[in-house]
């Protein structure tokens, strides 16, 4: 499906609250931030993506992006 994987590194309290909050958008298919918190784990989340991934500060961002999409649409219908 993918071209390789990434590992990131969470705090705990950030990884159960993420785990909480996708639990609850795998479910109901929205996002609810409760409060702060919550912002700023999924804040946490992105600065950990940031700093791992290349690919955003490629010229070819949005089609490296479209790509990845596409990819995952056909992991969807497959």
């Amino acid at each position: 499906m993918s071209e390789g994987s990434i590992d990131i590194s969470l705090g705990r309290d950030e990884a159960l609250i993420l785990f909480e909050l996708l639990g609850d958008f795998s479910e109901n298919a929205s996002l609810n931030l409760e409060d702060a918190v919550d912002r700023l784990a999924l804040a946490r989340l992105h600065g950990a993506l940031e700093s791992t991934l290349i690919e955003p500060f490629d010229p070819a961002y949005d089609a490296l992006l479209h790509a990845a999409r596409e990819r995952l649409n056909a992991y969807l219908s497959g």
